[in-house]
């Protein structure tokens, strides 16, 4: 007579056997090598997303019942499900910085959906709404010349006597950054050395008593200048025949979902 073991142990096995011949099915699919916005500097040496590039392949229409997923929707959490099931390198997708995101989903779009993507979009001289197709293959990464270390991580100075040293955020980070605290909660994340210090009490002392607000400020307004992604600036056809550049937002609509 088998055990209970026994079968836990057969349900396990049927269980990988499973998931072997999914990914098995999965690597015969079409797929892309996808540049990263960050070309892959913000990371440390160790990490593979290091090389800049990542592997996703073409999507399928049993993916797309991800994008229709409700606890998904209430979560927040479909882009995320779907490029985890699209990413073939071997990565930690946890790893992945939030501001590299942008680089795999838009790629995801194409190789999922083409590269037409209607819009609306105001017309700055005759402030007429206007229909128009975007073509999503020749968006580009924003200019991005910060230089890291090995371990991904930046140089700021504060002045003559500080100097900081900080990582780009995951979505993993990003999440687990109270309400109540943002700004500081942020730069708890981000700030992973002062001076020659990178005890974590030492960072929180810093940001808590001595880092100014309008330090703070500063530093925040260099991140924003130069965090890595996607330039979502497009040129137009105007009403008028001529021409006009203008950012274009990205709406639910993005994968038809």
């Amino acid at each position: 007579m088998a055990k209970l073991t026994d079968r836990y142990d057969d349900k396990n096995i049927i269980e990988l056997a499973k998931k072997d011949f999914e990914k098995e099915q999965r690597s015969k699919l079409p797929s892309i090598i996808v540049e990263l916005a960050s070309k892959g500097i913000i990371y440390p040496e160790t990490n593979p997303l290091r090389s800049g590039k990542v592997e996703m392949r073409y999507m399928t229409a049993y993916d797309e019942d991800i994008l229709t997923n409700t606890s998904y929707m209430r979560e927040g959490v479909i882009l995320d499900k779907l490029l985890e099931e699209l990413i073939i390198s071997d990565i930690d997708y946890k790893t992945v910085a939030q501001v590299d995101k942008d680089s795999l989903i838009l790629n995801a779009r194409i190789v999922s959906y083409g590269a037409e993507y209607p819009v609306k979009i105001n017309d700055p001289k005759t402030k007429k709404e206007l229909n128009r197709v975007v073509d999503l293959s020749k968006l580009t990464a924003k200019p991005f010349t910060l230089k890291s270390d090995k371990n991904g991580e930046f140089e700021y100075i504060v002045s003559d006597d500080v100097k900081l040293k900080f990582v780009f955020l995951s979505s993993k980070d990003i999440e687990s950054i109270g309400k109540d605290n943002l700004i500081s909660g942020l730069l708890s994340k981000m700030i992973c050395q002062v001076n020659n210090t990178r005890s974590s009490a030492d960072v929180e002392h810093f940001i808590q008593y001595e880092f100014l607000a309008k330090d703070s400020k500063d530093f925040r307004t260099f991140i924003s200048e130069n965090t890595p992604g996607i330039d979502y600036n497009y040129e137009f056809e105007g009403d008028d025949g001529g021409t006009f550049t203008a950012r274009f937002q990205v709406g639910p609509d993005f994968f038809w979902f």
